[in-house]
């Protein structure tokens, strides 16, 4: 969406981030390791191949919708999506020493790759812009490249996330982006990722064997972004770009948690890495006996309460695309939590948490081969 003068002169009153966060992230040291594109791509040559080959996907998708000659736009987001990939791959995934099991390179791609395609196939390639599949795969790759930072929200906005946006704006203005030109990126960008915010503050229980506590409480901020916009920036209904990007928030929000439309021993797979993911932030082995009850009640009680109480689709586009398959995987999720507390309760407590977790997979097989699924 192109920006009014009124627009553009809006965004060059303000500072560099719309919602008023303090915004001071220092580089790290995995930015200083891959300081620039030349050097994402020079890793991704080797290290990770299969990117180029789904950014030549999205570009044969977009095709139809890239003006003639207008490659630029493309360009400096494939970029952007190269170094950000790259950084996170070595942050948190399989290239550094700090491995999250879901919030790693690979989730970049599930979203980049699968959901966004899906949601093309769905409501066509017209239903948005250009730069609207442009902004949302900026999301997918820069909306959570921090996981490290201290639990401290600010107008709704997680610490992970606000950290994220300022490092995603320094990664489109080394892509070659412009703050004025390009505002409506740096507007989507942070607003995108400002809505995907969980709060995922526990009540103030027993939280280590309290599965409810185990999953994220609250859903995502995106649903309740326009109150914190009216709350913190006045006049923010007349701005058409923040509009715009408010709604982009809403379709990106439903990607990032479109995990519960994905086939069903790919959702099931998907809540075991974040179950893995959280043992690890509570420093617990999956393989010790400490993490048998916490990762029982994830799979369990958590998954139910994330898929039928917390989780919903929050724009048109999410729904349409989406909500049909979340359906289909309502009785196959019941079926397989009730399965997997009758197998715990004849065997008795749990060895470990992988013990859980090799059930869980099992289980699933044997409800996939039922036709359930």
């Amino acid at each position: 969406m192109a920006l009014t003068y009124t627009a553009v002169a809006w965004w060059r009153a303000w500072p560099h981030v719309i919602l008023p966060f303090p915004h001071e992230f220092a580089e790290d040291a995995a930015e200083r390791s891959i300081a620039d594109v030349a050097q994402a791509r020079a890793l991704l040559a080797s290290l990770a191949p299969g990117l180029g080959a789904a950014l030549e996907r999205r570009r044969v998708a977009l095709a139809p919708i890239i003006p003639d000659g207008d490659i630029d736009r493309v360009e400096r987001a494939d970029a952007a999506v190269e170094l950000a990939y790259a950084r996170l791959a070595l942050r948190h995934g399989s290239w550094g020493a700090d491995f999250h099991a879901y919030h790693n390179e690979h989730h970049i791609l599930e979203i980049f790759d699968s959901r966004i395609a899906r949601l093309m196939q769905h409501v066509g390639i017209q239903a948005l812009s250009l730069d609207d599949w442009l902004l949302l795969g900026l999301f997918a790759a820069c909306h959570d490249l921090r996981q490290r930072e201290p639990a401290i929200y600010s107008a709704g906005v997680g610490s992970n996330e606000r950290a994220s946006i300022v490092e995603g704006f320094r990664i489109l203005d080394l892509a070659g982006f412009e703050r004025t030109r390009d505002a409506s990126f740096y507007i989507g960008l942070e607003l995108t990722i400002a809505g995907s915010t969980f709060d995922a503050r526990p009540p103030a229980q027993d939280w280590e064997y309290n599965s409810v506590d185990l999953v994220q409480s609250g859903g995502a901020l995106a649903s309740k972004l326009d109150v914190k916009l009216d709350k913190h920036v006045s006049g923010w209904r007349e701005n058409p770009a923040l509009i715009h990007a408010r709604e982009l928030a809403l379709i990106a929000a439903d990607l990032d948690t479109a995990n519960v439309a994905e086939p069903f021993a790919r959702f099931v797979e998907t809540g075991m890495r974040l179950c893995q993911e959280r043992e690890m932030r509570c420093h617990r082995a999956t393989s010790e006996v400490a993490s048998a009850l916490p990762v029982f009640g994830f799979l369990t009680d958590g998954q139910e309460r994330f898929f039928f109480d917390l989780h919903r689709f929050n724009s048109d586009l999410g729904r349409q695309a989406f909500s049909g398959d979340k359906q289909a995987n309502a009785q196959p999720l019941k079926a397989l939590t009730m399965a997997l507390r009758a197998r715990i309760a004849i065997a008795g407590k749990p060895a470990s948490g992988d013990e859980v977790i090799n059930v869980m997979r099992t289980l699933t097989r044997e409800i996939e081969s039922r036709g359930l699924r």
